[in-house]
């Protein structure tokens, strides 16, 4: 193959692109992954204010950051651009798609979603990945890792509510194999290799960074696995590189036009970039739910896909996403209320599931999840801050930067002023019985993407989802009044919601009638080797985290791709 043509090329590197990736790389094929985004090597994720402040994606500005955030009338939607896409700010929760959620609606009657795959087609896939990704469940009972409140808190609380309680497995390194889990520990052979560079890894320290990129490496993120064994098998890896355009190729195949986004920090007329091509046998979109909706749908209108199925930006839903607040936890104590300690900045994001049935097995109306929640440890210095009037602010820092120039000019020897800043500090209570609290399940896929001109359009209302909503809310409320909390849901009475789990826009169908690809990620209508690998596949919501069933489908998909099997060979 030459150095612009290739058995296939993948747009994004996120869990559909990069397992992908592996499995093509592992069949002997060329391979090729354009992702927009730059790499993040342990350690240059951002935390100070003026690198945070650019730390999100608008090239046009000169943004070249991770956090790429869409906003839509009803919703909005928060999504990442790097290397190894969503799982670089994603909570690490690793669960399977229950096997009743698989639901197959009569889309003829009012029904949204009908799945042509099952669990049990799964289920050897989400194995496969599971091992990639170094699943590991939190070691709740395990010193020092049991020392975290609100992972103890919230698992009590559901159990003396009588819910099902989980602890569902995470994608990252507690501990070395064959020892106890400790936090800060090296990982035994464990480096991050990419881009010529080489970084250690160190097991989780319970910073509660999670979402905002693990600067230590205890995050099993897709540069770990899947990207590092495609690069090793021959796949070429390349990042600032954004898909523009593509198109069927004469005599069979795809082209490929893309840009390099080369001026971070500098204001760029990114129409004016140079475009630069590569071809391929095979095509694979995996620039995720909003992404590859939006390059289709394109590409529909300048005429290179005319007989693509009419369901394309069809079936789109948020996964149910929903996050509230159970503020100023409590406890009895001695005939009293007294604060109860959460901590939230203290441990991974989260740690543990409590998962509420269907109508398809046993529940009340769309099935759902609830998850403790945490927060970089130091957003609780922020909260603080914004709890306390400003004066005392000032009071606070002037009182304690004048005590210490105090001692220090003054003859009389006190060496111990400890007792009176921890006093200065004061009670900490708003940050210290706060948990956040994580909901997604089943919404109704009825969402519709277009194009408004040149930008992606969304027509999503909360209207068929509010039964969905308000049964969440509910179980949220009686979680947080469990805790002796007032429940907080800040965006009820806007009427909107913001997810970070967007699915649909290409969702799987049995034929052209009923989605956009077929059950292998194959595009109906459309000349032979094109394919979808993402979660806008999903003909509706996962329930769960919806990552580890990206994932798996991808898994699943390979096999067809490496065969370069149209829609038709079902």
């Amino acid at each position: 193959m030459s150095d612009t043509h290739f058995d296939a090329v993948i747009i994004g590197s996120g869990f559909g692109g990069s397992v992908t990736a592996y499995r093509l790389a592992e069949a002997g094929l060329s391979v090729c992954v354009l992702e927009r985004g730059k790499a993040y090597p342990p350690g240059e994720f951002p935390r100070a204010p003026h690198r945070m402040q650019n730390n999100f994606w608008d090239p046009s500005e000169g943004l070249h950051g991770m956090y790429n955030i869409w906003s839509f009338s009803e919703l909005g939607a928060v999504v990442c651009s790097g290397l190894g896409g969503g799982s670089l700010i994603y909570a690490n929760v690793l669960i399977r798609k229950p096997e009743e959620w698989f639901v197959k609606e009569d889309l003829d009657h009012g029904g949204f979603e009908y799945w042509p795959v099952t669990r049990a087609d799964l289920d050897p896939h989400y194995d496969q990945v599971e091992k990639m990704l170094g699943a590991q469940q939190y070691p709740i009972d395990e010193a020092p890792y049991n020392e975290v409140p609100k992972a103890r808190e919230f698992r009590d609380a559901a159990e003396r509510l009588g819910l099902d309680h989980q602890l569902p497995k995470l994608a990252v390194t507690f501990g070395n194999e064959g020892e106890r889990p400790a936090p800060g520990e090296p990982i035994r052979g464990g480096f991050w290799e990419m881009e010529g560079r080489k970084r250690a890894r160190y097991t989780c320290r319970l910073v509660g960074e999670c979402d905002i990129g693990c600067n230590y490496g205890s995050k099993n993120s897709l540069d770990y696995n899947y990207l590092p064994e495609a690069k090793r098998l021959g796949a070429q890896i390349l990042t600032r590189c954004e898909v523009k355009e593509f198109e069927p190729r004469d005599g069979g195949g795809y082209t490929v036009r893309y840009v390099r986004h080369e001026r971070e920090g500098q204001r760029t007329d990114t129409s004016r970039l140079p475009r630069e091509t590569l071809t391929a046998e095979r095509l694979v979109l995996s620039a995720g739910s909003l992404g590859s909706t939006f390059l289709l749908l394109k590409m529909k209108n300048r005429g290179a896909f005319p007989r693509i199925s009419n369901l394309l930006g069809s079936r789109f839903c948020g996964n149910g996403d929903l996050a509230t607040f159970a503020l100023k936890t409590t406890k009895r104590k001695d005939g009293e209320r007294v604060p109860r300690l959460i901590d939230a900045g203290y441990g991974p994001v989260i740690t543990g599931a409590i998962r509420f049935g269907d109508r398809e097995d046993g529940g009340e109306g769309r099935g759902f999840y609830i998850q403790d929640a945490g927060y970089p440890n130091f957003v609780n210095w922020i909260l603080e801050t914004v709890e306390v009037p400003g004066d005392a602010i000032r009071q606070f820092w002037g009182g304690l930067a004048g005590r210490f120039l105090d001692k220090l000019l003054s003859r009389e020897p006190e060496t111990d002023i400890g007792a009176e800043v921890a006093h200065l500090l004061g009670s900490t209570e708003f940050t210290a019985d706060l948990l956040p609290l994580l909901g997604m399940g089943r919404d109704v896929p009825d969402g519709k993407m277009s194009l408004g001109g040149e930008r992606l359009d969304l027509d999503w209302r909360m209207d068929r989802s509010e039964p969905y909503f308000d049964g969440i809310r509910e179980k949220m409320r009686e979680v947080a009044e469990e805790l002796g909390a007032r429940f907080s849901d800040p965006m009820e009475h806007l009427n909107r919601v913001v997810t970070v789990h967007p699915l649909g826009g290409c969702p799987m169908g049995r034929n052209p009638a009923e989605g956009v690809v077929n059950s292998h990620g194959a595009v109906f209508g459309c000349p032979p080797g094109l394919y979808v690998v993402d979660g806008s596949v999903m003909p509706g919501p996962v329930g769960p985290n919806p990552s580890l069933t990206i994932a798996a489908l991808a898994d699943r998909f390979a096999d067809p791709i490496i065969e370069r099997k149209g829609p038709e060979d079902e």
